[in-house]
């Protein structure tokens, strides 16, 4: 167990020191299964492809492997136990396709690490090689909200009959699951509320989960996580947690991240992650998104050098954002990067 605790606690600063200080995450799935053709109008989300299409969520790994992501996260936002049970999946047949969901990312890596190395040209024939580098593979996990697909993660408002201990027995058997699946890290994300963090603090202290993990909160007014629970707790519930080695906000519009980011580095020292929207807005009701203040690729990127000033070290993104948003970051990054990793010519 000693040996798994000094792994744990070095993983992300050695990774982060590979990738010259810093480490790109991935840009949106569901958005791009849809443009691959995928038809994902279920409560399941993109968890319907591992069943339907794991080819689809394969190519979609790749593409931003290919966009210079250094972490890629698995396809299980969705994908509960519970939830494949309404399916009328087994829980044999559920814990299987959890796995699945870590072995589909792990097939996009060790491809994208069979290219070798590879010239991409861009529309205005500037070429790069990209190198191999070090990838990630996070294995995603929705809060209880997202399982409930009413748009609760997005208020994290639950109500008093879900307890502490209901939450831990909700995630408990996944999260297991997920950190035997292969997975070099678990992604808690869209964590909207401090009982849900508490609950996954205690299942990776007292569960014997072998693997490092990251907590993501999401915020609709960049002070507090939605629910209206204090930013500066939850992260400080991240903090101390001994398995926990990045903490930071997904699934939030970019302009809220600079005083989140800030809030987040005065109770922690750990790497700090960023992941936003591209700025539209979840209607639960209507199952759509609506654009709000919405920023496009260039606007985005063009906020990436203020984050990384403010103590952002693993930037990418969430809802709507494109491989296209995640070519946009890796370019921007390259220049700040301590060792590049890239060649241009």
């Amino acid at each position: 167990m000693g040996h798994n605790a000094v792994q744990t606690s070095t993983l992300m600063s050695d990774f982060l020191r590979q990738c010259g200080g810093y480490a790109i995450i991935d840009g949106g799935l569901a958005t791009e299964l849809e443009r691959h053709g995928a038809d994902l109008n279920d409560p399941l989300w993109s968890a319907k492809c591992l069943i339907s299409s794991p080819h689809l969520i394969r190519k979609v790994h790749l593409d931003y492997l290919e966009a210079g992501a250094n972490i890629i996260i698995s396809a299980s936002y969705q994908a509960t136990l519970q939830g494949f049970e309404t399916k009328g999946l087994s829980m044999e047949e559920g814990e299987a396709l959890l796995r699945r969901s870590v072995e589909i990312a792990c097939e996009a890596r060790e491809m994208y690490h069979n290219i070798g190395c590879k010239v991409s040209w861009d529309a205005t024939g500037n070429g790069e090689i990209l190198k191999q580098r070090p990838v990630l593979v996070a294995a995603s996990v929705g809060s209880y909200g997202a399982y409930l697909a009413d748009g609760s993660e997005y208020s994290g408002i639950y109500g008093d009959a879900v307890t502490l201990e209901a939450l831990k027995d909700f995630h408990r058997r996944r999260v297991q699951v997920l950190a035997e699946s292969g997975a070099d890290i678990i992604a808690f994300e869209t964590i909207p509320n401090k009982l849900e963090a508490k609950a996954f603090a205690e299942i990776l202290d007292k569960d014997d989960i072998k693997i490092p993990a990251w907590f993501s909160f999401n915020s609709k007014d960049g002070v507090n996580v939605v629910s209206g629970d204090s930013i500066s707790e939850c992260a400080s519930i991240a903090d101390s947690c001994k398995q926990v080695v990045a903490v930071g906000i997904n699934c939030t519009p970019p302009r809220f991240i600079h005083g989140l980011i800030q809030a987040i580095g005065k109770v922690t020292t750990k790497p700090v992650l960023i992941y936003p929207n591209s700025g539209e807005t979840y209607d639960a009701e209507r199952k759509q998104w609506v654009q709000s203040a919405g920023v496009g690729d260039e606007d985005f990127v063009s906020y990436v050098g203020k984050w990384c000033e403010d103590g952002a070290c693993l930037i990418g993104g969430c809802c709507r954002t494109t491989p296209n948003t995640i070519r946009a970051i890796t370019k921007a990054l390259s220049t700040r990067s301590s060792s590049a990793t890239t060649i241009q010519f």
